[in-house]
This record gives C-alpha cells, structure tokens and sequence, in this order.
C-alpha cells in the first residue's frame, strides 16, 4: 500500500464534508473584506511569440500564463512550473478560464522541463502536459512518478523535500515545503506530496511557492536557502477562511512569506484566472496593496501581477 503523505505542522483540518456544506451554502458565505472590489478577473495581455522565442542572453525572463502557470527562461532553457493552458481547470465541463491564456500551446519555444507542484486539477493538466509530449522532462514531488509514467510520460523524476536535482550545469532545483494535500478522485487523497521549487543559477535563483496555507515551512525556507531574487506567492482562493486557511494563503499572509523567504521581489498568482472560491475577483491586489503599506514594502518590490506580461529579472540585480 502506498504511504500518505501529511504536513509536519499542526493545523486545523481541511474536510471533505465541510467543502460539501460550503458548496450546498451551508453555513453562509463569508463577507468579503473589501465590498468595494470589483468582480473583474486578472489584467491580461496577449504574450507576443517573439518575445519568449528563445531564453535571454542573460538574468532571467518570467511570464505569469495565468493561475500558478509561469514560463521561466534563462541559462539557455525554457521551462514551464504547473502548465495549464486548457479553457476549464477540472476534468467535467465547469471552472471555465474567465481570461485567455495569454499564448497558444503552439506559440509557446521548446521546453527543456517541466515542474509540477501537485496533482491538483488546477495544477495538473493532463491534456496541457501531453501536448507539450510525453517525452518532456517533469520534476516531481514524491508520489507521483508512478500514476504519471502510466499515463504514458517517460521522462519522471520525484524530488523529496530540500533535496535538489541538477537539471543543467548551470541550474540546481530544489523541492521545497509547503502545505497543503493531493487528490485526484475521493479515492487516492494525500498518496503523493505537495510542493514549491526554488531554481538557483548563475544568472539568479527563482521560487515558486506551490499552492500553500501560511505555515512554519517558510521561515525555514528563508533561513535555509537565504535571499531569492525572485518570487512567485499565490495571493487568492482564501474564502471562506474556516475552509480555505490550512491551504491558501490570503494576502495578509502572502506578504509575511515574502518577508520569511526573503524575496527580493515577487508577483502574486493564484487568483483571477478560475473562481474557486468566495472572495470577490478582484479583492487580492487590494489587500495585497494594504498589507505592503502596512509592512512599509515599496509596491514595486511585491505586485499582483499581469497575465501574459514579460518581466525581466537581471543577472546580479535585485531591482
């Protein structure tokens, strides 16, 4: 049998039973925080196919492709974290994109690797993933190797938690820690583990976050691997928070990890591509904007985000 997977950290329970009560309005929503954000989904661009043709010379190029999707350019490769490109993020119709993806699958280079967080369906698109081919490089958190290598892809490689994998000469990628579960069907609930990736190069070291409660697992990131140049923290699907608390954060929290895990500078993901939970669209840049002033962060350093924008992170620069 295989193992189940659990986070080391107390926390409340995230129950079956109490989605099903969420869904069924049983107890009522909560309020939203700031009634006066508006319903409107993520800004969006389209991405121009000559923008993201071929890695940079040097630093390194992120473009946000919507929900936790990011595309990651630099050392000379391409790769995707959570690639997600369909028009629904579930395997019936339901969940429909309420923005483009900023490119088409066949706009997108060459792709050198792929990471993925978790199975989740919103994190995990099968039909995503095998038009990209099943002889693409996936990393992987444990668990997962199996149930995707039956699926037909070839090339699966499973990393535990803080340990790294050398995925060019130039690039070590490391898993680590979040908290949250994994679950394709009621059946195979936390038989594979969740978590976020940290890339270090010469050219500047990214992280993307997974999808995570707040947790201890940051400041242990932080004080582990030291600054970051730059950052990926999702910043919605928090409401109801009697619900949502042990796995999203809300942007009060996305903040205090950017501060833990000593972000140079980051955008905010998750939110404003599907409506998976209570709070309006358009309430993450709100409170994340509240909650830097309140931290006294420049705005600049920890933004929103545009979907399909390009941002540029220079070798050696942390602004």
């Amino acid at each position: 049998m295989n193992p189940r997977f659990s986070n080391p950290w107390p926390h409340p329970q995230h129950r079956v039973r109490d989605v099903i009560r969420w869904k069924l309005g049983l107890p009522p929503r909560e309020r939203a925080r700031r009634p006066d954000a508006p319903e409107s989904p993520a800004p969006w661009l389209r991405l121009d196919p000559a923008a993201i043709a071929a890695p940079p010379p040097s630093g390194w190029r992120v473009v946000w492709l919507g929900h936790a999707s990011f595309l990651l350019q630099g050392c000379g490769l391409s790769l995707l974290v959570d690639p997600l490109l369909s028009n629904h993020c579930v395997p019936l119709p339901g969940l429909r994109r309420l923005i483009p993806a900023p490119c088409a699958l066949t706009e997108l280079p060459r792709i050198d690797a792929v990471l993925l967080t978790h199975s989740h369906y919103d994190h995990l698109d099968l039909r995503t993933l095998r038009a990209l081919g099943t002889d693409v490089r996936m990393l992987v958190p444990e668990g997962h190797g199996a149930w995707l290598r039956r699926k037909g892809f070839r090339d699966v490689n499973e990393v535990r938690w803080h340990e790294s994998f050398q995925l060019a000469l130039d690039i070590r990628v490391t898993a680590t820690p979040a908290q949250h579960f994994t679950a394709r069907s009621l059946a195979d609930r936390d038989l594979a583990h969740w978590c976020g990736w940290r890339i270090d190069s010469a050219d500047g070291s990214l992280w993307h976050a997974g999808d995570s409660g707040y947790c201890p697992g940051f400041l242990e990131i932080g004080e582990r691997y030291g600054p970051v140049d730059f950052g990926m923290i999702p910043i919605g699907a928090y409401q109801p928070r009697r619900i949502m608390r042990p796995i999203h954060m809300n942007p009060d929290e996305a903040v205090e990890v950017f501060l833990e895990t000593r972000c140079r500078r980051a955008v905010g993901m998750h939110w404003g591509t599907f409506r998976l939970t209570d709070e309006p669209m358009g309430e993450p840049p709100l409170l994340l904007e509240s909650a830097l002033l309140e931290k006294q962060i420049p705005p600049a350093s920890f933004t929103a985000g545009v979907v399909g924008a390009v941002i540029d992170i220079p070798r050696g620069q942390a602004t």
